[in-house]
């Protein structure tokens, strides 16, 4: 009882502390305006015709400042759908098939055998995620040609779904980007959608490969910059990993590791300038992109490389020290992202951390913001088991927290910089979107790099009777062991 006494004083306390920092200005305003509210009681006519002089023309320059600031203050930024992929069923790649496929395949390589399944096992990974046919072949069949037949299924359907939400027509689009990393033909993925739905000759589209998970929200901050310079602009983003070439034939264990993770996936998200046409109906308005890249670290640099093993199979090798090169920059990330979400209060005690450890003592434990005072919601990329589990313990998050992304990985699998539109689609799913939330997304990527993005919720949203959620989400959450024995 007196330890439980003790826990409800030190809350009480922390909800003190937060209110009166967080509300400075509030209370330090309230008293000087009854103060002002006493005096003008007290003044004669005169004075009062003197002070009504000197308000007309204090209010003059007040208006004629807000008008500068708000004619030179960067265009806002606004997400008015998006639409995610749905892989048919016939796709589906259960642990039995995917690991019966492996021992035909590697059949003379027991051990790579066996190092699948255990990291199957421990991969987050439910029953229906999903591979493209080429895939499905014993042994697999990549070409160029397949490439581009799995590229059209899932772009040109985020597409067309995109199209049907929003009601816009291709014509209307000002921008294109199009990020996919490791799948890059000529023409270009961009060229290839401009292509099947005869945009307008003027369009201004960019095709981003290479940049791994991370490139979605790297597309975002693109698109963004793209808005605020050109008014009355639509742009849409299509963030996509083709998986159909760049699955590994060989015996490398660290490269055989994506091949247990990455399934098919894409999504659409269409962003508006135009806020007398589309800030209504708009679901988000984003906010901040931070953007942190640690390429001139050698370990960073070589973590998540596209190389050839020993028998020239090419495929992505992936460090052992990957976690920790992720924790490192995602420090540096959110040291950039703090002062912008975090309320004083939490800034204060985080500037009190960093004095402490400089001038006292440096072994002093730093001390780690309460993001969950910034964000009601949290969509980190789904990358495999370990990257939630670690962002979840850093951050002090709860389960429900990184639910999202444990449940995206369970159905969906890894799909790159996609994964976080199905975690925010999974969100609004739920019906837990309520007007004024905030919601973070934060992804990792070779190079490497760590990218956040903020947005605003507009409206309520309503639970969608569409999407990729729809004919599943009534099964959600589901228990997902820490090993599931095959």
């Amino acid at each position: 009882m007196p330890q439980a006494q003790r826990s409800v004083k030190l809350k009480c306390a922390k909800l003190g502390y937060q209110y009166v920092v967080n509300h400075f200005l509030t209370c330090l305003l309230l008293p000087i305006m009854a103060m002002v509210f006493v005096q003008a009681i007290q003044l004669g006519p005169e004075e009062i015709s003197n002070h009504y002089t000197k308000t007309v023309c204090s209010s003059f320059v007040v208006i004629l400042v807000s008008i500068l600031y708000f004619m030179s203050r960067p265009r806002g930024v606004y997400l008015v759908d998006y639409a995610c992929y749905k892989p048919p069923l016939s796709l589906r790649v259960p642990f039995s098939i995917f690991m019966e496929h492996s021992r035909i395949i590697l059949s003379s390589e027991p051990k790579s055998v066996e190092f699948q399944l255990k990291i199957l096992e421990r991969s987050g990974l439910g029953e229906d995620t999903c591979l493209p046919p080429a895939i499905h072949c014993i042994p697999p069949a990549p070409s160029l040609d397949t490439a581009r037949e799995e590229a059209e299924m899932v772009i040109f359907s985020v597409m067309d779904s995109l199209f049907k939400k929003t009601e816009v027509k291709p014509k209307d689009i000002d921008f294109l980007i199009v990020n996919c990393s490791l799948f890059s033909p000529t023409p270009s993925l961009s060229a290839m959608v401009v292509n099947k739905y005869k945009m307008r000759d003027n369009i201004k589209s960019y095709n981003l490969s290479g940049m791994g998970c991370s490139a979605g929200l790297i597309s975002i901050d693109l698109a963004r910059d793209l808005l605020q310079v050109h008014p009355k602009s639509i742009a849409v983003v299509v963030s996509t990993e083709i998986i159909t070439p760049n699955y590994y034939r060989g015996k490398d264990r660290s490269m055989l590791l994506p091949n247990c993770l990455f399934r098919m996936g894409g999504a659409a998200i269409l962003l508006s300038n135009k806020w007398w046409a589309d800030q209504r109906r708009a679901k988000y308005k984003l906010l901040h992109t931070v953007r942190t890249h640690k390429g001139s670290n050698d370990k960073s640099y070589n973590c998540v490389f596209e190389t050839e093993d020993s028998e020239g199979k090419t495929g992505i090798s992936l460090s052992k020290d990957l976690m920790a090169i992720a924790g490192e920059a995602l420090k540096s990330n959110i040291t950039s992202l703090g002062p912008l979400v975090l309320p004083p209060s939490e800034q204060l005690l985080f500037l009190l951390s960093l004095i402490g450890r400089k001038v006292f003592n440096s072994k002093l434990k730093p001390y780690i913001p309460d993001f969950k005072q910034a964000f009601e919601h949290f969509c980190i990329h789904a990358g495999g088991r370990a990257v939630i589990d670690e962002l979840q313990k850093n951050l002090q998050l709860s389960a429900e927290h990184v639910e999202a992304s444990r449940m995206t990985l369970h159905r969906f699998g890894n799909t790159s910089s996609s994964s976080l539109w199905y975690e925010l689609s999974y969100i609004e799913a739920k019906g837990r979107m309520k007007k004024g939330d905030t919601i973070w997304q934060i992804a990792f990527g070779s190079g490497f790099k760590c990218n956040s993005a903020v947005w605003k919720c507009n409206k309520t949203i309503k639970t969608p009777s569409d999407g990729p959620w729809s004919d599943c989400i009534h099964k959600y959450p589901v228990y997902i062991p820490e090993i599931v024995k095959l």
